[in-house]
């Protein structure tokens, strides 16, 4: 790959090129969990000044704290500014920020046992947030990891880990801290509610999406008939239907003298003769009858449960529909004739087979003049 192909994929900072709609809203999201996060560590904050105020733990604690929490996520908004993040495929970072916010209340966990219920309270909003985004691997390893910690700190720690109430400063900070983390934890609800909403729509969104390609992928463009590729389908169906002992015949239907009416006339006029001649066709078979554009000036019209006697007079009668429409309302002297060559299923006939007798009728059809129908006779 060349350098310059690598630029395009590349900022000057190594991080991947995104589309400026998606690297915006990523970086909206990215904004909007390190804000919450950071005020998180405020409304902690505030729980350890009380604590503080009340003499229960030193004012260093309550100092350091904010300094470690507005640090690191401090540290995470750089990261998310400067495009770094997006490098990754998780350009939220969560397991990095999880592990690191983690840490962070470990170690006061360490330092503070008194207040100890406090960091680990704290430990829950963080895996609540940090399972909307981590996968089951990272989760399981954070869980283990987390637990392993605990586990040896409960072992080593000889100050009781303790949630104090005995004055009405303690109580209060207690009190404060619980209504913070329910709150949170509500949110982090509320958060998980959105995001399967938006999922949901997404995937409505997408499937319909899809519907709308596999229907763009099966008709023609400009008359909405099936087209080619749909048509063969739906004559392959109905082939296999007749070789179970049902009739079925085809008609391969072309618009007389097309390149002179584009020469003669545009081609938006021939645009509008083809989509004419598709409507009239259409509105004028019957409801089990399947009808495509094959391709050019050429139509196929799949008569199911039809004989070849009864698909002539069929045939017959959508030809004279089209010779008789009012064509003046495209050019004062415009007339429009088709012809058609009618084939009906042999047995063993594959789809190529009955079409390329088709073909041969409707030759034969032009051959005698045009404007009429011709009928193979195997």
């Amino acid at each position: 790959m060349s350098r310059a192909v690598l630029a395009v994929n590349e900022d000057r900072s190594g991080a991947r090129a995104l589309p400026p709609d998606v690297a915006r809203r990523r970086l909206g999201q990215r904004r909007e969990m390190l804000v919450l996060q950071a005020m998180s560590y405020l409304l902690g904050d505030i729980v350890l000044w009380i604590y503080a105020y009340a003499g229960t733990i030193p004012i260093a604690i309550p100092v350091t704290f904010l300094l470690c929490g507005i640090g690191l996520t401090g540290l995470f908004a750089a990261l998310s500014e400067s495009g770094v993040s997006n490098r990754f495929e998780d350009h939220f970072l969560t397991t990095p920020q999880s592990a690191s916010n983690i840490v962070l209340q470990l170690g006061f966990l360490l330092v503070a046992p008194e207040i100890g219920y406090l960091f680990l309270s704290v430990m829950f909003v963080i895996f609540g947030f940090a399972s909307l985004r981590m996968t089951s691997r990272e989760a399981i390893i954070l869980w283990a990891l987390t637990g392993a910690a605990v586990a040896a700190i409960f072992l080593l720690q000889r100050t009781p880990i303790a949630l104090p109430m005995a004055t009405t400063a303690e109580w209060l900070a207690a009190a404060f801290s619980f209504f913070v983390t329910i709150g949170q934890c509500a949110y982090i609800g509320l958060f998980g509610s959105t995001m399967r909403k938006t999922l949901h729509q997404r995937t409505v969104e997408l499937r319909l999406a899809y519907l709308r390609i596999e229907e763009l992928a099966q008709t023609d463009e400009l008359t909405g008939l099936p087209n080619r590729r749909s048509i063969v389908k739906m004559l392959d169906d109905e082939i296999a239907r007749g070789h179970r002992g049902t009739p079925c015949s085809v008609a391969m239907i072309d618009i007389d003298w097309f390149k002179r009416i584009n020469d003669g006339y545009g081609h938006p006029a021939g645009d509008e003769v083809l989509r004419t001649v598709a409507n009239t066709v259409f509105a004028n078979i019957r409801a089990n009858d399947r009808f495509g554009r094959y391709g050019g000036e050429e139509f196929l019209l799949v008569l199911p449960d039809t004989a070849r006697d009864e698909a002539g007079p069929i045939v017959e009668r959508l030809r004279v529909m089209i010779a008789e429409l009012d064509w003046k309302a495209f050019a004062i002297d415009m007339a429009v004739t088709i012809s058609a060559g009618i084939a009906t299923l042999a047995p063993d006939d594959s789809s190529d087979a009955i079409l390329a007798r088709a073909d041969r009728a409707l030759y034969a059809a032009k051959a005698g003049g045009r404007n009429r129908i011709a009928t193979d006779r195997l």
